[in-house]
């Protein structure tokens, strides 16, 4: 390849044709890693061999050969966990279930990344282990506390990182390196073998450079976890149609600390909104602002007492001043204070509820201003709380929300946006985040790579009105049928091999090349290279009147578990016919032809 993949869609073309392997992709990511000179991204990090001899048989999942980085206070068996505390650090027995999610999609964790300690923070400086470089501006914080996954996206070293999210600490750090980072809906993603901050608060995030990558990492992360009490059936949608109600702050309730050229990006980021379509309706953030405050001035410090009562009891001084501070708050409060926090929480939250009749979404800043290495030396805990302006309230309100980088400011730093909308919307904010990003025209991260080009867009319906079409040859995009797909409005999802139970042939005849697909007896079969596309029932019926025979549409098999419709080929027709099956996909055939 003339060029290292970045996203997901790269690197699955690149093993779909053949052209890298993921021992290769190892290879590379660790040259980058090294080149990269920033020995305070990761805490702990796999030799390069030992994940390169998981590479070699790797199951057929949605995350086939992703490398990912893991913030390390989630457990990867094998590996310490430290939270970024030395004194703390235990080796883990078994993976926590979100790395257990990782290993059975195909993904290859690869190391531990650093954090502000036991994740209490949002700057990514309080770790006895270094600051991460941010990737964009070293003057600037990385952001935390998930400092060194961001980075580590942001770098273009790894594709997806995991992090952690309680108060922003997977929205702030995206944003501050110009990245995507997803919160999910609570209990969407499992948190056992995750170290709690705040245990009834936390969710497991997803960092990746857009935002269609970190919803397939969340799709495949996502899943009720029954031996997690926290963990909820939280449905995991698919991007649909584009939310056009979308809330902003009303002039009280934008805060960007006197920074008018941060305040003047996000308003370049509403102008796009607003071409996008989406009707902006002023809100009043008041009980969102007063949620957020409960967060560290309220009673539910206690739960970072809780987490690590046993050090902070029995060794107070292993801990960061800052956080050793933060967590002693907790002494001051009382169960009485406990219950009162939580009956003022239960009417914020129904004082809030009355927005969301109005609008699908909220889009808010995910900070008032970008903060300095500088600033934070001046004051340790002011920019602190400041970047938490937008995010703190979050997961008090049971809300899910992806930061996604928007217009720069006039100075280049970073000024993204987040969006915001109730529990178990995260694919309908997934679907605007991207088109918002598309929008804003802004490279991704630090690596000054280009967003890829979108998929051809559908008509817009609910997601469960689409059928899933599986396909193997002139219908893959930028080949001489796909406009057949795309004529009628066809949404490219996913490209994904099959189960290894068929074989792919090059049919004779006259005109351009056409392949079929036949499913053989278990053992004679290989994986072939596919593209899942949604239609809508009547364009499905009119694709499906016009494909000429022996080719027909029957149920395929995936190796992400799904069984879509998929074009299929009779015995009949391939009784003459070239087997290419062990070029793996159509493209590769292709390309082996041409070459």
């Amino acid at each position: 390849m003339s060029t290292f993949p970045l996203t997901l869609a790269d690197y699955r073309e690149a093993y779909a044709s053949g052209t890298l392997t993921p021992a290769a992709a190892l290879r590379e990511v660790y040259r980058r890693i090294a080149a990269q000179a920033d020995p305070a991204i990761f805490i702990t990090l796999r030799p390069e061999a030992e994940v390169a001899a998981e590479a070699e048989s790797l199951p057929a999942g949605p995350l086939h050969g992703i490398p990912v980085a893991v913030k390390d206070n989630i457990a990867v068996a094998g590996l310490p966990t430290t939270c970024a505390c030395p004194d703390y650090a235990t080796v883990a027995t078994e993976d926590a279930a979100v790395v257990t999610r990782l290993r059975q999609a195909g993904a290859l964790v690869i190391g531990k990344t650093n954090l502000d300690q036991f994740a209490t923070g949002l700057v990514g400086v309080r770790s006895p282990y270094g600051v991460p470089r941010n990737a964009l501006d070293p003057a600037l914080v990385p952001g935390g506390s998930s400092s060194g996954s961001a980075v580590a996206v942001a770098a273009g070293l790894v594709p997806l990182a995991l992090g952690t999210d309680t108060a922003g600490s997977g929205r702030v750090p995206a944003g501050l390196n110009n990245i995507v980072g997803l919160k999910p809906s609570l209990g969407a993603l499992s948190t056992r073998g995750v170290v709690p901050a705040c245990r009834t608060l936390d969710c497991v995030s997803v960092f990746a450079l857009t935002a269609e990558d970190a919803f397939a990492g969340f799709s495949a992360l996502a899943g009720f976890d029954a031996a997690d009490p926290f963990s909820r059936a939280v449905p995991a949608g698919r991007p649909g149609a584009l939310p056009l109600r979308v809330g902003v702050p009303d002039g009280p309730s934008r805060r960007f600390a006197g920074d008018a050229l941060s305040e003047a990006a996000f308003d370049l980021g509403l102008a796009d909104l607003a071409a996008l379509g989406a009707t902006l309706v002023p809100v009043d953030l008041t009980p969102f602002f007063a949620t957020a405050a409960l967060l560290y001035d309220g009673p539910w410090v206690a739960e970072r007492w809780e987490a690590i009562r046993p050090l902070i009891t029995g060794n107070p001084d292993a801990l960061h001043p800052v956080t050793r501070a933060i967590t002693e708050r907790a002494t001051a409060f009382s169960a009485a204070d406990a219950f009162a926090g939580r009956y003022r929480l239960a009417e914020l939250r129904r004082a809030a509820e009355p927005v969301w009749q109005t609008i699908d979404a909220l889009c808010v800043p995910t900070f008032p201003r970008p903060q300095t290495l500088a600033a934070l030396d001046a004051d340790p805990l002011g920019p602190n709380a400041e970047l938490g302006t937008y995010t703190n309230f979050v997961n008090l309100l049971d809300l899910c929300a992806l930061a996604v980088p928007s217009r720069p400011r006039a100075d280049g730093r970073p000024a993204g946006v987040t969006l915001i909308a109730p529990s178990g919307r995260d694919a309908a904010l997934v679907t605007l985040g991207d088109a918002l990003h598309r929008a804003g025209g802004t490279a991704m991260g630090a690596t000054g790579a280009p967003l890829p080009p979108p998929p051809e867009p559908g008509p817009a319906r609910a997601p469960g009105d689409a059928i899933e079409l599986a396909v193997v040859g002139a219908h893959l995009s930028g080949l001489p049928l796909n406009g057949e797909l795309t004529g009628l409005g066809a949404q490219l999802l996913r490209s994904v091999a099959t189960t290894p139970d068929y074989r792919l042939f090059a049919l004779p005849g006259a005109g351009p090349r056409r392949p079929g697909l036949v499913r053989v007896a278990a053992g004679t079969g290989t994986s072939i290279a596919t593209e899942v596309w949604a239609l809508t029932p009547e364009a499905f019926g009119r694709f499906v009147a016009a494909i000429p025979a022996p080719l027909g549409i029957g149920t395929l098999r995936l190796a992400d578990g799904t069984s879509p419709k998929g074009f299929l080929c009779e015995p009949e027709g391939v009784r003459e016919a070239q087997d290419v099956s062990d070029h793996g996909g159509w493209r590769a055939y292709l390309a082996a032809c041409r070459g």
